[in-house]
């Protein structure tokens, strides 16, 4: 099978995670009981699991000209990802996520750094890569308005473009119609649709909009009818990264030419393997581990 090649325009940071029995509230303090610190951000996270997904990944992004900056570097090349247009920024901090794991789930909070350097001209120097590619998967921790050129130029060169819009904002229509899938949880769909019901949303984008809602799977509207497409049951120890993990492997497969149902079960399996270890990367399954449990 012709490996898919994939260009992933986004965020790499480097998660700094506590894990503690309870979050604090306003004001408290509390003991966490572990530290540690492991390559994330959206685009990275993306990129990384395809890759192990058996796609050929580009990375397009920045870093800073740090020691973060570095280990993210390193920790690409060791998951097979290309480089080739990742830039380090002189004088300017790496993205951070800072992350608590408490009471079955987790809050973050991101801190750009040199994610903020990925503008439209920043882009416009892979244009050249971005055309030979089987899809662009994108999210949105970079410029709104890098989304917005990348938007407009995937859909002048005819290359598919997958847009995650996390984390949660409003984007213009003109980006909407540019993207050939667009994967928000619940959250993200009522703030990218003002709140309309989210069937409604489903039937005015059929096979465009998959909304993702955890456990219970992913939906969309085939042009007929609403459908669920379930996930697996399996006992979660970090859900941090699950959603990268779906739409990197429901990217791969229908680069691969597979059908919406067979992929997005294919990026649901991937999912719930992802969420049974420590980290966003930590437990992103390779091709092998995904299609063995598939058979099972």
């Amino acid at each position: 099978m012709r490996k898919a090649k994939i260009a992933v325009i986004g965020s790499s940071s480097m998660d700094l995670v506590v894990t503690s029995k309870k979050r604090p509230g306003a004001g408290e303090t509390v003991l966490g009981e572990s530290f540690k610190t492991v390559p994330g951000g959206k685009g990275a996270n993306q990129a990384v699991a395809a890759a192990r997904l058996g796609a050929e990944v580009y990375m397009i992004g920045c870093v800073g000209d740090d020691h973060y900056g570095e280990a993210i570097l390193n920790n690409f090349k060791k998951n097979g990802v290309k480089t080739d247009y990742v830039e380090p920024v002189t004088g300017v901090e790496s993205g951070t996520a800072h992350i608590i794991l408490a009471e079955g789930d987790n809050s973050i909070v991101v801190v750009k750094g040199a994610n903020d350097h990925i503008t439209p001209s920043y882009i416009a120097k892979a244009a050249e890569l971005i055309d030979r590619c089987d899809l662009v998967m994108i999210q949105q921790e970079i410029p709104e308005e890098t989304v917005e050129y990348v938007a407009e130029l995937c859909e002048d060169k005819q290359v598919p473009l997958l847009l995650n819009p996390a984390p949660a904002r409003e984007i213009s229509q003109k980006v909407i119609e540019g993207a050939t899938y667009i994967t928000p949880n619940e959250h993200e769909a009522d703030v990218l649709f003002n709140g309309q019901p989210l069937s409604e949303s489903l039937r005015t984008y059929p096979e465009k909009v998959f909304i993702t809602e955890g456990a219970a799977g992913v939906r969309y509207f085939n042009g007929k009818e609403e459908v669920l497409v379930p996930s697996f049951k399996v006992k979660a120890v970090d859900t941090t990264g699950a959603g990268d993990t779906f739409n990197a492997a429901f990217g791969t497969a229908i680069a691969e030419g597979k059908d919406l149902t067979e992929s997005i079960t294919f990026g649901n399996r991937a999912a719930s393997l992802s969420v049974t270890s420590f980290g966003a990367q930590g437990g992103m399954p390779t091709r092998e581990e995904v299609e063995r449990k598939l058979s099972e």
